[in-house]
């Protein structure tokens, strides 16, 4: 059977990918800077849940938008694996691997979010805790958060790693982004690591240690979204079987 993305050019999915990854951008800024970051006050259990309970529509709009990211993380995946699959067929399933595992793990990760909406609520059950007991359960649930978000990022660390790697020898996309997409993959993995092994360090590295990945995806982003991939060198390695 005819693979049928064959038919499909690879400028178009070049140009949704591009529009899918700059939505991911936007949202999860959307979502980690202007919502969390507002409300969550570090190391003040009775402030948070106060920023949140004053605006739980908006708590709830950016775990929507997050979700929204994901879902477009999968589409992306589609892009990114068709685009890529004439270099390596293997190499570009093991990125959608990753890829995929990590955004389960921070999709189930969304319920720390919506938890402290449920502590924080005022329902009969909840007068068996006392204030301040919900207050800072809702703060560890957000804390929670953060270590999942992290875990998570471990996979995708690999998975810029991977598709640099294809970037760089496919040809037909420029190869700076097959340098700068590992560096981001560097970034993520040594902001996981340190939140994991030394939370101290991590924070005196947050958010400089984003600065590279986020260079790198939303110049790949703009790329795919306005110029796409060279359509003679990408159907030269198309027509080469892959490995």
């Amino acid at each position: 059977m005819a693979d049928a993305s064959a038919d499909i050019s690879p400028q178009l999915y070049a140009r949704i990918g591009g529009l899918l990854y700059l939505t991911i951008i936007v949202v999860g800024a959307f979502g980690e800077i202007f919502v969390r970051g507002s409300a969550v006050v570090s190391g003040e259990a009775a402030a948070t849940a106060h920023n949140i309970m004053a605006a739980p529509t908006l708590w709830r709009a950016g775990i929507a938008g997050d979700l929204v990211m994901h879902l477009c993380d999968v589409g992306v995946m589609l892009v990114l694996y068709v685009l890529l699959k004439p270099v390596s067929r293997n190499l570009a399933m093991l990125a959608v691997l990753f890829n995929l595992i990590q955004t389960a793990v921070l999709v189930a990760n969304k319920l720390n979010l919506l938890l402290p909406l449920f502590l924080l609520g005022d329902a009969e059950y909840l007068k068996a805790f006392t204030p301040q007991q919900l207050q800072a359960l809702s703060y560890v649930s957000l804390r929670t958060h953060d270590y999942g978000f992290g875990v998570g990022l471990l996979f995708f660390g690999v998975e810029c790693f991977v598709t640099g790697y294809l970037i760089f020898r496919s040809g037909y996309l420029p190869r700076v982004f097959g340098i700068l997409m590992p560096l981001a993959g560097a970034s993520y993995l040594t902001n996981s690591f340190a939140l994991i092994l030394d939370p101290p360090l991590s924070s005196r590295l947050f958010p400089f240690i984003m600065l590279p990945p986020f260079v790198a995806e939303s110049l790949l982003a703009f790329w795919l979204l306005l110029r796409g991939v060279n359509l003679t060198k990408w159907a030269e390695r198309a027509n080469t079987p892959a490995r």
